[in-house]
């Protein structure tokens, strides 16, 4: 199970900290040129400037971008943009943030997490891994000599019990900054018996992981590659053998699952008849009875009973319900994977529809072109026929199914699962030397 331990932190000087909401960032990978401009307009000195060194993100660049990274990193640390903490420590780390009208606040801490293979140990994936994203972030790891961003990990805690222990003698938080509206807040725990009692209290339950897939296998790699430089096994605690999780209990009130919709590009037409026709018995489609609102359309979907799609044609502005009559319409399709497997939205969205329905009839067997959101707000003027012409709109992933799909060692599709919001970047990095 997980064997946590805590690290003594390089943070932004407390001197810095009146500033820290221009200093942070969001992931990398969810940046564009002019996100990332932005960010360093705000402030020459924002995380961003290190780890996102080269665009596009998720694509490898040349060695001297990443030589440069290191060396800005150095040259933070050195005139005291930047400290590393004295000792090693717990992270409390919250965010409260609004979504739908409703507040919310979520609790969790920054902890190092040992390493296992996917599989083999106590770290759970749920998404498949592309090499791209992976050549990129183990440049950058391997020239910087430290993880800058975490990962999300997901932990069982229906008592509480671990944040009751890290939370319970904490006053004002000592970094304090709000991204795109999202508040985040951070403190550190040096106490020795509250991180033990926390350390204890991991050791039963295993992490799975939420977001930060390719961070996780780059740290497996970049294990791999202390490994050989060291001529065989590291040490156990040698720091290649830990990554930097941000751990949240899955019963904690502030965790919240979106469902991420898929816009499709490259169809020859879209006609609602014949969508029908090729669906045959095995799922209805009605019109929304309200009309071309997507937002609307995705409201319907997210109140409907199980197995609900969301259909939106971009050219016509018309919404339908595309309900699913046959729960086990994978079986004969993927028999090789568990029925739990099979009964998630997204894989049936994936393997059936887009597969065996969308490719044939619309695409003329080719696959469409793909892009995601989370927010149903920009689906219209996504789908207006310049890239996109149709949108596939589903329900929240069951947080449950990532334990399940553990039990079988199995994944989703890509992009099953988007936790709003996403983990703010530069509120405390990992050194691996």
């Amino acid at each position: 199970m997980a064997n946590i331990r805590p690290f003594a932190g390089i943070r932004y000087a407390h001197k810095l900290a009146e500033q820290f909401s221009n200093l942070i960032a969001p992931p990398y990978d969810v940046l564009d040129e002019s996100g990332r401009a932005a960010l360093q307009d705000k402030d020459e000195s924002n995380i961003v400037a290190i780890d996102l060194p080269h665009m596009p993100p998720k694509v490898a660049g040349p060695d001297s971008v990443y030589q440069a990274a290191s060396a800005t990193l150095r040259c933070w640390l050195s005139d005291g943009t930047l400290t590393r903490d004295p000792r090693p420590a717990l992270y409390p780390y919250t965010q409260t943030y609004q979504h739908g009208g409703r507040a919310f606040h979520r609790r969790g801490f920054i902890a190092l997490v040992k390493l296992s293979p996917f599989g083999a140990g106590q770290v759970v994936p749920h998404e498949k891994t592309h090499k791209g994203p992976i050549e990129d972030r183990l440049k950058l790891m391997l020239a910087t000599g430290a993880q800058l961003s975490p990962i999300f990990g997901l932990f069982s805690d229906p008592r509480n019990e671990v944040n009751n222990a890290l939370y319970q003698n904490l006053a004002k938080p000592e970094y304090s900054g709000t991204l795109e509206g999202v508040k985040n807040d951070l403190w550190h725990v040096y106490d020795a018996g509250i991180i033990n009692q926390v350390t204890d209290l991991m050791t039963s339950k295993p992490v799975y992981i939420a977001d930060g897939h390719h961070r996780y296998t780059t740290a497996l790699q970049y294990q791999q590659v202390m490994t050989e430089k060291n001529g065989g096994p590291l040490p156990a605690d040698h720091p290649a053998n830990y990554c930097m999780f941000v751990l949240v209990g899955m019963q904690d009130p502030g965790l919240l699952i979106l469902p991420t919709h898929r816009l499709l590009g490259g169809l020859e037409g879209f006609d609602p008849a014949k969508l029908q026709i090729a669906l045959g018995t095995h799922a209805t489609l009605d019109l929304l009875p309200d009309g071309a609102d997507a937002v609307k359309l995705a409201a319907a979907v997210a109140h409907a009973p199980a197995h609900t799609f969301g259909v939106y044609d971009g050219k016509a502005k018309r919404g339908y319900l595309l309900r699913l009559t046959n729960a086990n319409v994978l079986a004969d399709l993927e028999p090789g994977q568990s029925q739990d497997w099979r009964e998630l939205d997204v894989a049936i969205l994936q393997r059936y529809l887009i597969d065996e329905i969308i490719r044939p009839t619309f695409c003329g067997g080719s696959e469409p072109a793909k892009g995601y959101t989370a927010d149903a707000a920009t689906i219209e003027s996504a789908v207006d026929g310049s890239q996109y012409q149709l949108a596939l709109l589903l329900q929240s992933t069951p947080l449950h199914a990532l334990e399940q799909l553990g039990k079988h060692n199995e994944v989703m599709p890509q992009k099953s699962t988007y936790f709003f919001p996403k983990l703010a970047t530069g509120m405390v990095m990992n050194p691996l030397v």
